[in-house]
């Protein structure tokens, strides 16, 4: 899924969202910010770490969390890997959107591949400007573009990369979601690219969040379907609730094993050996059971895989042959003994 890049296609949902900000915010802040969307998703461990001061033993530097091409190299966990490189090239005000990738577990939010949007804007300290307020005032703004005028509120957080840190929520159809986060970028980020002299604020928000609730789209596998009963739903400009068509039926396949000894087993590998095989094709996979033997102490796992096509309906026999590969390849990839 690397470099399909379905934020530049103008009719796809992601490609509509992204569109509606980049106009909200040159309508709003005319000639101020340049929009970034076609930088590599490959970047350096420096870019998506170091330079953002992601902590060493910070969990997201993991390879069960993140996708290592070498090691210096990943593919990107975050768009704010590119904050740095945007602001050394004397951007200072900028909105860069792309694919992430990301070790996660299987359900109907979550994808080893989805697109972020990060914002910036700095300034000269000698301007005075009351950073946090203007970040606040910009951001509402933006949520009360996309959410039309739905009461929103600030609520406390934490990322390394700005202090103070803050998310942002809106009240839409009757609870509360987080839409973004965001912040006053830290002093020695701006200091390690030569611009100690400036201030500003950050904040990144996640375009497949936004399109599911706006859109009412319910599995975010369909963003990636070839259907037409899909795409044929959306046309850039016009803002539509998504109508879902047929629903092919669920087949679920439990997996058992013991895992190693040396505790070397993480969940999220378990994720991707099920990924890499079942691709599309599985929904959902949740852990059912967890037993430990009382005499030898070796610990078990039971995942259940729920099987479903967005597009036709799976047969047992094809269903069975996926799910012998991935107890195959889980026992001979992470060390685990069938049950």
């Amino acid at each position: 899924k690397v470099g399909v890049n379905l934020h530049l296609q103008p009719n796809h949902p992601l490609g509509m969202i992204k569109t509606q900000i980049e106009q909200h915010f040159e309508s709003a802040h005319p000639g101020v910010f340049q929009f970034v969307d076609s930088l590599s998703p490959v970047v350096t461990t420096k870019q998506n770490f170091d330079e953002l001061l992601t902590p060493p033993d910070h969990v997201s530097r993991s390879a069960n969390d993140t996708y290592y091409i070498d090691q210096e190299h990943v593919l990107r966990t975050h768009t704010s890997a590119h904050q740095t490189e945007l602001m050394r090239r004397e951007i200072n005000a900028f909105l860069c959107t792309g694919d992430v990738f990301r070790r996660d577990t299987i359900d109907a939010t979550h994808s080893p591949v989805f697109h972020q949007m990060e914002g910036v804007r700095i300034w000269p300290k000698e301007e005075g400007v009351a950073v946090v307020e203007d970040l606040k005032t910009v951001l509402e703004g933006l949520a009360s573009e996309l959410f039309h005028g739905a009461k929103v509120r600030w609520v406390d957080a934490y990322f390394p990369f700005t202090d103070p840190s803050i998310e942002l929520e809106v009240h839409f159809e009757g609870e509360w979601l987080e839409v973004l986060g965001c912040g006053k970028i830290q002093p020695k980020i701006l200091e390690a690219c030569g611009l100690g002299d400036m201030e500003g604020w950050a904040f990144g928000l996640g375009l497949e969040r936004l399109a599911m609730v706006l859109y009412g789209i319910p599995d975010i596998r369909l963003f990636w379907s070839h259907d037409d009963r899909f795409h044929n739903q959306f046309k850039a400009g016009e803002h539509t609730k998504f109508v879902p068509f047929s629903k092919y039926p669920a087949c679920y396949k439990d997996v058992t094993f013991w895992i190693p000894d040396n505790k070397s087993y993480h969940e999220n590998s378990f994720f991707e050996v099920v990924r890499s095989t079942g691709g599309s094709l599985v929904e959902n996979v949740e852990e059912v059971d967890q037993f430990v033997h009382p005499k030898t102490g070796r610990e078990s796992r039971c995942y259940r895989v729920m099987y479903r096509s967005l597009e036709r309906t799976l047969t047992n026999a094809e269903v069975d042959r996926i799910q012998e590969t991935i107890r195959s390849s889980a026992a001979g990839e992470l060390g685990v003994e069938l049950r």
